[in-house]
């Protein structure tokens, strides 16, 4: 046991502190605090949500209880941010982080440092190994997702016909643009078969090419609620769809494993039908500022043209001809003045090329060789002797002089 002695502790033996020391109030809240707080750093208390308080700081303060006791808790600001869920009243949580008391009020609580819905451990724990599978396989890859269209003309919701999230979306449509097509493709968004359905209502949407635009999601609810939005069929389907989606499920702090396959994430069904819905307002401005930029672009042409068109009167017609035509007809005058000349100087060229050819042809013919005193000899063959050698006496040859021929018989070779 410990036994506070003004500013020092010390160690008793005995089982209980003797009869006649009389503590302060202050002496025995800070023993108090002493034993609960090195006794009780990390610590694990599960309970019912009661008096719910959060603070203008970002604090929340509430009470933690049972059948038979209760708790104040704290959570700072900073772990209040890092919350998954929201919580409420009446909700069964487990928090973890150590005990501490209040000596102003004689209080103790404990400062929660993270908190999870009771029986909820096993369950984020699934969703996490199904959410790094399907990452795996590539289904919330940035390249898969697709643009929302522009100017979508319908909108298809996958919802309870029933639940918030669907008057949220039809407010939202009806505010921001009055004259957009909205299809309800009816779903259980919770519970057995909820899966089922929204996948069949998915798949119909895209079969039959009902929208531009699919919404799928539902208002908040506990992480069993929306259990369905992170079956593995349902992701499957959402990643699958050919019509780009929105993923709308629950409010902001809450996420299902289809926000990550799906082409956006909207925190509320609100803000998927603020995504999906053209402001009819900005559609009218952009419309009336492409009308005002095509009426200008019409009236600079129109006016570019009437001042090219002024300028072709007819005298000035007549003067742009004549500078057109002046030149051609000079043009063609000094060529008609040029061809004799031009028809005589290529005559005579043609007729002195006629007489360096013909000389060059009688110069390379064989009688013009002949003339100069040359003769050709054949053998009895008709073959040309160019060597004598070939030749023996007593054979026949024919010789060719410049008129005439010879045959002569071979007496001697030399």
């Amino acid at each position: 046991m410990l036994f506070r002695d003004d500013r020092g502790w010390e160690k008793m033996n005995a089982p209980g502190l003797p009869q006649n020391i009389v503590f302060s109030v202050s002496q025995i809240t800070d023993l108090i605090k002493e034993i609960l707080e090195t006794s009780f750093r990390t610590i694990t208390i599960e309970g019912e949500i009661s008096n719910w308080r959060p603070s203008a700081a970002g604090h929340i303060y509430f009470t933690l209880k049972d059948n038979a006791a209760q708790i104040k808790a704290v959570i700072f600001r900073g772990a209040a941010m890092k919350l998954n869920f929201r919580p409420k009243d009446g909700d069964k949580v487990r928090c973890t982080g150590s005990l501490s008391v209040y000596a102003p009020q004689g209080n103790y609580q404990i400062i929660v440092n993270t908190m999870e819905i009771a029986g909820a451990g096993n369950i984020l724990q699934m969703l996490e190994e199904r959410k790094r599978k399907l990452a795996a396989e590539g289904l919330f890859d940035e390249s898969r997702k697709k643009p929302l269209p522009a100017m979508p003309k319908t909108i298809g919701v996958v919802t309870s016909p029933t639940g918030a999230a669907i008057r949220d979306i039809l407010n939202v449509t009806k505010r921001r643009n009055p004259g957009m097509n909205i299809i309800v493709l009816p779903a259980i968004v919770q519970g057995e078969g909820a899966a089922q359905t929204i996948c069949k209502m998915i798949e119909i949407a895209n079969f039959y090419e009902l929208c531009d635009v699919l919404i799928v999601g539902r208002g908040g609810g506990s992480l069993e609620d929306l259990l369905p939005f992170s079956e593995e069929s349902v992701v499957r389907a959402v990643a699958s769809s050919k019509i780009p989606t929105i993923s709308a499920v629950g409010h902001e702090i809450d996420w299902a494993i289809c926000d990550y396959a799906a082409d956006r994430r909207a925190p509320t069904p609100s803000a998927a039908a603020e995504m999906a819905v053209p402001l009819l307002a900005d559609i009218q401005q952009n419309l009336a500022a492409y009308k005002d930029n095509f009426y200008n672009i019409i009236k600079q042409r129109t006016e570019k043209t009437r001042l090219m068109v002024r300028a072709f009167n007819p005298e000035s017609l007549e003067v742009r001809f004549r500078n057109i035509q002046q030149p051609l007809l000079n043009r063609f005058a000094a060529a008609r003045e040029a061809l004799p000349q031009n028809l005589q100087d290529k005559i005579r060229d043609l007729r002195v090329r006629l007489a360096q050819n013909k000389t060059i042809l009688e110069n390379a013919s064989p009688q013009t060789i002949f003339d100069r005193g040359y003769s050709m000899v054949k053998d009895a063959d008709g073959k040309i002797v160019r060597d004598a050698a070939a030749l023996k006496a007593g054979d026949k040859l024919v010789i060719t002089p410049a008129h005439g021929k010879i045959t002569a018989d071979v007496i001697q070779i030399e």
